[in-house]
C-alpha cells in the first residue's frame, strides 16, 4: 500500500501518491469506474482533477458519490475573475456531485497579467474565499507548468495563506539549476508554513515528436516499466512531496505499484534512462512553456 502524509496543515494524511483525474478526459464511464476502482487496490485516498479536464469531473463525480468520504477531492478552476470563478466552483460541485470540495486551486497560474486579475479587486481569489467561507470549499491552492511558476508560486503564498501549491518536478527538469533552486526555495517555504507540496511529470519522457498520432497525453510518458519505477521512487524518496499520476491512464498501474514498493535509484541509474530513452524537459524558458 502507498504510504500517507500529512497534506500540509490541511488535517488529511493523503496518500503520497495523488490520482491526476485528467486521465479520464474522454473516457467512457464504465472504463472510468475500472480506473477509479484501482486506487483502493493501492490505498489512494486522494484525487485531483480540474474544470478543464474534458468529462473527468463527470466520471469523478458519478463514481465517487458512493465513496465521498473515502477521499480528499480537489479540483480546478481557470477562471481569474470574481463572477468567473464563483460560477466555476459552481459548476464543479455540480459536476462531482458533492456539496463540498476538500480543495480548489487556481490552475496554472503562471502570467503576470493573470495573476494580478486573480488578486485585485474582484479577482478568483475573492470567489474562492468567499466558497470557503460558505463550507462550499475546505482549503485554496495554486497550480503551474513551466520554468517560471516556482518564483511566481513563491509570490502567490506571499499575497496569500495558500494550503497548497502544485509543480514540475522530476530528473530532467532538476537538472537545470535555475529551476532546481527556485523549486528548493518554494519547498522550503512550504515546509516553513506547512503547506503541501503537490508534484507532477514525474515520468515525463518529452514532448511528442509526430504531432499526428493520437496520444493520451500532451507529452510522451515513459513506458518501460523499469524506468518508471525508477523515476516515480526518484520523486518519492524526497519527504514532503506528494507525487500527482499522469494524465495517461494506461501506464497508471506501473505508477502505482511503483509508489507502493519504490526504492530510490541512483542518478547514475536514472542519467543512464535519459540517454536510452532521449528523455527531455518538457519545459523550456520561452514559448514551449505553453502546453
Amino acid at each position: 500500500m502507498i504510504a500517507r502524509e500529512p497534506f500540509g496543515s490541511t488535517g488529511h494524511e493523503s496518500s503520497r501518491t495523488i490520482f491526476g483525474a485528467a486521465a479520464l478526459w474522454a473516457m467512457r464511464q464504465d472504463r472510468a469506474d475500472r480506473v477509479l476502482d484501482l486506487l483502493f487496490e493501492h490505498g489512494v485516498n486522494h484525487i485531483d482533477v480540474a474544470a478543464s479536464y474534458g468529462d473527468a469531473e463527470l466520471r469523478v463525480g458519478a463514481w465517487m458519490k458512493r465513496y465521498r468520504d473515502r477521499f480528499f477531492l480537489a479540483t480546478k478552476t481557470g477562471d481569474r475573475d470574481y463572477a468567473g470563478a464563483r460560477d466555476s466552483i459552481r459548476r464543479s460541485l455540480d459536476r462531482l456531485q458533492t456539496d463540498c470540495i476538500d480543495l480548489i486551486q487556481f490552475h496554472n497560474l503562471v502570467e503576470p497579467e493573470e495573476w494580478e486579475q486573480v488578486y485585485a479587486p474582484g479577482g478568483a481569489l475573492e470567489a474562492a474565499i468567499e466558497a470557503r467561507d460558505a463550507g462550499l470549499v475546505r482549503f485554496i491552492g495554486v497550480t503551474g507548468h513551466g520554468t517560471r511558476i516556482p518564483s511566481m508560486h513563491l509570490r502567490s503564498l506571499e499575497a496569500f495563506a495558500f494550503d497548497s501549491v502544485l509543480l514540475p518536478y522530476n530528473f530532467t527538469m532538476m537538472a537545470n539549476p535555475e529551476y532546481a533552486a527556485d523549486f528548493e526555495r518554494v519547498c522550503e517555504l512550504c515546509w516553513e508554513r506547512s503547506v503541501a507540496v503537490q508534484t507532477i511529470k514525474s515520468v515525463a519522457r518529452r514532448r511528442w515528436q509526430n504531432d499526428d498520432e493520437r496520444h493520451f497525453s500532451w507529452y510522451e510518458p515513459l513506458r518501460d516499466a523499469a524506468a518508471v519505477r525508477r523515476h516515480v521512487a526518484w520523486v518519492l524518496d524526497r519527504p514532503g512531496v506528494f507525487l500527482n499520476t499522469s494524465s495517461d491512464a494506461s501506464i497508471l498501474p506501473e505508477i502505482l505499484s511503483a509508489a507502493a514498493s519504490a526504492q530510490a535509484p541512483s542518478d547514475e541509474e536514472l542519467a543512464a534512462d535519459v540517454a536510452r530513452w532521449e528523455m527531455e524537459p518538457l519545459f523550456e524558458a520561452g514559448e514551449r512553456e505553453r502546453i
